[in-house]
């Protein structure tokens, strides 16, 4: 008899721990979360295909990474207002009004536009290597004297409208990997573009500290999977036919690139 009592509290506790445990488990704070997406085509999905009919040229894909959390976790309530171009100031203007008291999970990936993604870009390509490492640099020093306040004012401004959301700042991948045999662009003008991806991010990752955000990094993630990587490509190179879709992630990009690692730090 003592033994059956000794048996049946030990299940009991353990049975209690558990559900004390399931109750606090990331999964169940996710199906209860209420999830607003912002940002640029990065978090749109541009570049992965399968854009819903609603967003018309802001491009959001149900393949982008916000979109994925959302068929996977199954959060209370998503919204996304990421649209391709969007800008720091885009943000503030146009997006954070779609956040409430009662919003409990922001993502946002913005920056690569107020320096001129786009632009540099297309200058690497057009033009010769002297031009794009001086456009690269121009764009650096953007980075480090402009951006940071204007990504406070973005982080800030989700602040005051969904003061109790948790924050996920989710970056930008690097473009190519070096070292290897590529075709295009010369080597040095692929690890410039490469250096100012990474200043980028790395400013991005300080501000979002700064304002008690999360930095959701898919560098590390993108590894083997870069422009001129011999493993596959989860980034479009350029597109002469759809310009649009040029260095930005592919489905398998916002999949297993992007997602797992917002995943993660969503928590």
């Amino acid at each position: 008899m003592r033994r059956t009592r000794l048996v049946t509290l030990a299940l009991g506790v353990a049975a209690a721990i558990g559900a004390t445990l399931l109750a606090s488990s990331p999964a169940a704070a996710a199906a209860s979360d209420r999830y607003v997406a912002l940002g640029d085509s990065y978090a749109s999905g541009v570049g992965a295909d399968s854009y819903t009919s609603e967003s018309g040229s802001c491009q959001r894909s149900s393949n982008g990474y916000p979109a994925l959390y959302n068929t996977n976790v199954h959060p209370a309530a998503y919204r996304s207002v990421a649209c391709s171009g969007a800008t720091t100031a885009d943000v503030v203007n146009s997006q954070l009004s779609a956040l409430s008291t009662s919003t409990t999970l922001v993502s946002v990936t913005v920056g690569g536009n107020d320096i001129g993604f786009s632009s540099i870009m297309t200058t690497c390509v057009l033009s010769g290597e002297s031009d794009c490492i001086a456009a690269v640099a121009a764009a650096e020093t953007k980075v480090r004297n402009e951006l940071p306040a204007k990504l406070a004012g973005v982080y800030n401004g989700i602040r005051s409208h969904a003061p109790s959301a948790r924050v996920v700042v989710v970056g930008y991948p690097v473009f190519y990997q070096l070292g290897t045999v590529c075709i295009g662009l010369s080597a040095n003008s692929r690890a410039k573009i490469d250096e100012g991806i990474n200043l980028l991010d790395d400013v991005i990752k300080t501000a979002a500290a700064a304002a008690g955000a999360t930095f959701a990094d898919v560098r590390s993630q993108f590894v083997g999977h870069q422009l001129c990587s011999y493993g596959d490509k989860w980034l479009h190179a350029l597109n002469y036919v759809n310009l649009s879709v040029s260095y930005h992630p592919t489905a398998a990009g916002q999949s297993g690139g992007m997602y797992p690692v917002f995943r993660s730090a969503a928590g």
